[in-house]
């Protein structure tokens, strides 16, 4: 499943390429684009349990501690300092890093087993507790990345350097699209009540770096068109600019012959499909037709455009129709100081929702074949950042062990994976790295991870890293 960019004309003549029987432009465009006469993508190597992908992205870091990793050892500790054998002298942010003090706050919150696997689940998630049978809880995610920007990065990229394929990317040039009239890989963003001041988010995230640019991510908004540009300007009728797009077409068709410039197969495919969303995408984003049963399912934010809960309908509906990756990220989960207040404010926008959509997804027949993921770029710390008090405390950025959820496809519902020390600070079994989730998210789809490279300056590039050797989490797999 290997592409590469300097030999992508190789095997395809312009006889070809305008002449592949029963292609449309736009496949053909892709056809080209992949370096392969017939054939538009790679496809999978073997069945895949999965089809699409919906991302819950938490952006900031959400406290697992107060969330999924409950320690009942921090309540005796409460108040006293982190032991130097724990923290073996790792990393810290320039937050804490020059704090004298670190004392160990255990989570205000109460926590209770629930579901047939009795998964341990904080008071601040009432809903998710009622379809914890249908997830997957994975207690020992760790990363490299200690701040924001490379950690999001590499989570979503495979890399801490901005410039390589967001993991929707990947998908798309992987396995190409199932439906001609949206985009393969769509993506929407939402701002937490909690933290109002969130860290801000790039569109390289869900960018396709060196992949051809056909496969990038399209950011849905929230008002106004859907898609930038998406209606025609006042005066100009459809047919107008059915024309308007052939003449272009016809031009970068002539600049294609005499350049060879993959880029230019992207612009034609991507103007065709820029035309038929303009029907398409409509469509999609009118939700009039959703019962009233619908909205309550997803909470009292669901009827507000560009809410977390909204965007979850979105995802629902873009789901039934066949895209490849959708991608919610949700922003404000960076709670340094002031957790409490922040933390059930950012609860409040997701926890309904997210459990609605697992629901929903479910009574439709979609669980089986989507993969749901839901979590951020890193922990939080087990001791406090800044003041200590009964009722407050804050918690700085922790890489070392984070939890997540998985449900959906083949993943294994009611059931944990993984174990963190009693401070929660080390991974004490299991340890399940970026590279391992994307490895096993790829294998969900029938990718084997080693396999869907992309050649750049001598080096075939992978979602999982070209130095290391992650493995797919079986254990969590039916």
């Amino acid at each position: 499943m290997e592409f590469d960019s300097e030999q992508c004309f190789s095997n395809t003549t312009r006889r070809q390429f305008f002449g592949q029987s029963g292609l449309s432009l736009g496949t053909a465009a892709l056809a080209m684009l992949m370096g392969r006469s017939g054939a538009s993508v790679p496809g999978p190597q073997f069945i895949p349990r999965a089809k699409r992908v919906i991302f819950l992205f938490q952006s900031g870091g959400p406290s697992q501690l107060d969330l999924f990793d409950y320690k009942s050892k921090l309540k005796d500790l409460h108040g006293t300092e982190l032991p130097d054998s724990v923290r073996r002298g790792q990393r810290l942010t320039g937050f804490t890093a020059g704090q004298k003090s670190k004392p160990l706050a255990s989570s205000k919150y109460q926590f209770r087993q629930h579901g047939t696997g009795g998964t341990w689940v904080s008071e601040l998630l009432p809903h998710t507790t009622k379809v914890v049978d249908d997830l997957c809880v994975i207690r020992s995610v760790h990363t490299e990345a200690i701040n924001h920007d490379p950690a999001i990065t590499l989570i979503q990229s495979g890399n801490q350097l901005a410039g390589h394929p967001s993991l929707g990317a990947w998908l798309s040039y992987g396995l190409g699209s199932a439906n001609a009239d949206l985009p393969t890989f769509v993506t929407m963003i939402s701002l937490g009540t909690g933290r109002p001041d969130a860290e801000p988010l790039y569109a390289r995230l869900w960018g396709s770096g060196y992949l051809p640019s056909l496969h990038q991510g399209v950011k849905f908004r929230a008002s106004g068109d859907p898609v930038l540009y998406l209606s025609n300007p006042p005066g100009i009728a459809p047919s107008t600019r059915r024309q308007l797009i052939d003449d272009v077409n016809q031009l970068n068709r002539r600049q294609l012959e005499d350049l060879g410039d993959p880029e230019i197969a992207t612009r034609i495919a991507q103007y065709e499909l820029a035309y038929r969303m303009q029907a398409s995408v409509p469509q999609l984003v009118d939700v009039s037709g959703e019962p009233d049963e619908v909205f309550n399912l997803y909470g009292p934010d669901s009827r507000k455009p560009g809410s977390f809960a909204a965007n979850c309908i979105q995802a629902r509906r873009l789901a039934e129709r066949g895209v490849r990756c959708i991608q919610l990220f949700h922003r404000g989960w960076d709670q340094h100081n002031d957790l409490p207040r922040q933390i059930s404010g950012q609860c409040r926008d997701v926890d309904q929702p997210s459990a609605a959509l697992i629901r929903d997804l479910k009574r439709r027949g979609l669980l089986d074949d989507t993969l749901v993921i839901w979590g951020g770029e890193f922990g939080r710390t087990a001791y406090c950042q800044g003041k200590l008090s009964a009722s407050n405390y804050g918690r700085d950025h922790h890489p070392r062990c984070f939890s997540m959820w998985m449900a959906g496809g083949p993943v294994k519902g009611g059931v944990t994976y993984g174990e963190t020390d009693d401070f929660g600070y080390n991974v004490a079994s299991d340890p399940v790295h970026i590279h391992d989730l994307n490895a096993t998210i790829l294998h969900c789809l029938g990718i084997d991870h080693s396999e869907l490279t992309f050649r750049v300056q001598g080096l075939n590039q992978r979602l999982t890293g070209v130095t290391s050797n992650p493995r797919v989490l079986r254990r969590i797999l039916a």
